[in-house]
């Protein structure tokens, strides 16, 4: 089986021999659903391919091709009326640089629009001085109503990929950028109304457009507000996105030459991989496609063992757009979110459809804004809210490195990495905990009681975690249900990384003014429950565990090794 990781061409998807999961059926429910839609989903989470797929299915260029393209799959099997009916105008602006500020935002923004519209007209065949029409007009908006003037009669398609990708740039920058270029009066919003107006006359007869957020969307709203937006609708939930089904059938051959334990298989991807839910009422939640082909593409067939790294450093990179998003609001309030998050798993808030910056940004703004780029997702809903967690391993994994860096930042501090893959290395390899002991020890005292005023184990554990996650060594587990009790961290051996221990790790924190009787106490009582966590059988399975109990007070750190 070819695996297509990072293969968006739907047509060479197809016709190279690829796995393909079929998205067609949704092409009956878009047009069942009218003519003007907006899919957001997170970034490298297979839109372009499903923008492809809708342009090869409807393109009048590919009419000669459908059968070859389409005839196995349920779009071809059963298809619309409107297949290859359409001449179709494609439009991407991912390549819009921000640097350079409103002149290179503009030009940039220009040259995408001219190069797009002059490879339609190329495309379909349009007479040559077409091309020059377009070339003479100075605007992006002027370049469109040319265009519309020079295709009048015709029905078109219109897909845009990447609505808003320089735009939530500029925003986490500069907001009075952003409003300039998008809101009243910008270069922007002036092209969206052409689009708009070339739908009331027919000659854009449907059109579908992916992005990361609403924010551009939302900002430039009475230029070009006749869109549906499907990013939130339950019957869309899967539209892009593996399901589980669809990534049983993509493993299965693994499973067969590796000859591997497909509930394992199936776990470990799970819990690495799955979790995205983009409508409440949505009864599956789905896989990041990107995240798993990346998987199944690095999988080492020749020892069946898995990705030495199991996030892609491409989806790795993107946590500087965590870092943006800080930016937005108050930084404050936005790392208040951020603890909140990691600490306990999920934060509860109000879904915003829309944001409005006019009247600012808040916590709700902030996590709704993280659920649209695919940092928390939703989990379900209480009389207060949505519910928001993380969606799995990969992004937490992703969490607990911004967080390392936020925590440089704020207390002026550095945490060496070297130090700590050494520290992880010395538990892996010589059941020796102290090397983590001492970062702890020695990071503790730098964080101001800003962050840490009010420290308790759940503290202690968040700075644990951050000081684990730089290595990729173990599967850490954090308060794990195992029969009703959670330890605090469990680092499990992990493909293809062989240890020789496996460690069970409690966190006790003893509060200053409760003297060495506190202290002992809690020592006391981290023994006791490390006890009753080995009597577990799950725990109790585990070969080469190690189980140790860490007591702070938040400036000695003492080690106490109970198996």
């Amino acid at each position: 089986m070819k695996i297509p990781y990072g293969i968006s061409n739907f047509k060479d998807m197809i016709t190279g021999g690829y796995a393909y999961i079929d998205k067609t059926d949704y092409i009956h429910l878009l047009e069942r659903m009218g003519k003007y839609h907006i899919l957001l989903r997170p970034r490298r989470f297979g839109k372009s391919l499903f923008l492809s797929m809708l342009w090869h299915y409807y393109d009048i260029a590919n009419r000669s091709e459908f059968n070859r393209l389409f005839g196995k799959l349920f779009g071809g099997i059963v298809p619309t009326p409107l297949k290859s009916s359409y001449q179709v105008l494609f439009m991407e602006f991912s390549g819009i640089g921000i640097s350079g500020g409103h002149t290179q935002i503009y030009q940039d923004f220009d040259r995408e629009v001219a190069n797009s519209l002059k490879r339609f007209l190329q495309r379909y065949a349009y007479p040559a001085e077409t091309l020059a029409i377009i070339e003479a007009e100075p605007s992006p908006h002027s370049k469109m109503k040319a265009f519309w003037r020079l295709v009048d009669g015709q029905k078109i398609l219109l897909l845009i990929d990447e609505y808003d990708h320089f735009a939530n740039a500029i925003l986490s920058q500069d907001l009075k950028l952003f409003q300039n270029v998008v809101g009243k009066g910008g270069f922007v919003r002036n092209f969206y109304e052409t689009i708009k107006t070339a739908t009331m006359t027919g000659t854009v007869d449907r059109f579908f457009i992916t992005g990361v957020t609403p924010l551009m969307l939302d900002s430039m709203t009475s230029g070009f507000n006749i869109a549906e937006n499907l990013s939130l609708h339950e019957d869309f939930n899967s539209a892009v996105g593996f399901t589980s089904g669809e990534v049983e059938a993509l493993l299965q051959p693994l499973i067969q030459v590796c000859q591997l334990n497909a509930d394992v298989l199936m776990a470990d991807v799970r819990r690495w991989y799955n979790g995205y839910r983009f409508n409440v009422r949505a009864t599956e939640t789905v896989y990041n496609p990107n995240m798993l082909l990346y998987f199944l593409k690095n999988f080492r067939v020749k020892d069946c063992s898995y990705p030495e790294q199991m996030l892609d450093e491409n989806i790795a990179s993107d946590y500087g757009k965590i870092m943006g998003l800080f930016g937005i609001g108050d930084r404050d309030t936005n790392f208040a979110v951020l603890d909140e998050v990691i600490n306990t798993g999920e934060v509860v808030a109000t879904q915003r459809r829309k944001f409005d910056f006019d009247k600012g940004f808040d916590r709700d703004d902030f996590i709704s804004l993280l659920a649209y780029m695919g940092f928390v997702s939703l989990q379900g809903e209480t009389l207060s809210g949505k519910v928001f967690n993380i969606p799995n391993h990969a992004i937490q994994e992703l969490y607990f490195h911004y967080f390392k860096v936020e925590l440089e930042r704020r207390h002026q501090i550095s945490i060496p990495d070297r130090a700590l893959l050494q520290a992880v290395e010395a538990l892996a390899l010589h059941d020796d905990i102290q090397p983590l002991a001492t970062e702890m020890q020695r990071v503790l005292p730098l964080l101001s009681n800003r962050d840490f005023r009010g420290m308790d184990e759940k503290h202690i554990k968040t700075l644990v975690l951050t000081l684990l996650y730089q290595s990729p060594v173990y599967f850490i587990q954090s308060e794990r249900e195992i029969h009703h009790k959670y330890p605090d961290i469990l680092l499990m051996e992990r493909s293809p990384f062989a240890v020789k221990h496996q460690h069970l790790i409690e966190l006790k924190y003893a509060k200053k003014g409760d003297g060495e009787k506190g202290w002992e106490a809690k020592r006391q009582e981290g023994v006791a429950q490390v006890l009753g966590y080995l009597q577990l059988p799950d725990i109790a399975a585990l070969p080469k565990l190690s189980a140790w109990v860490l007591l702070t007070d938040s400036e000695r750190v003492m080690v106490v090794k109970v198996q």
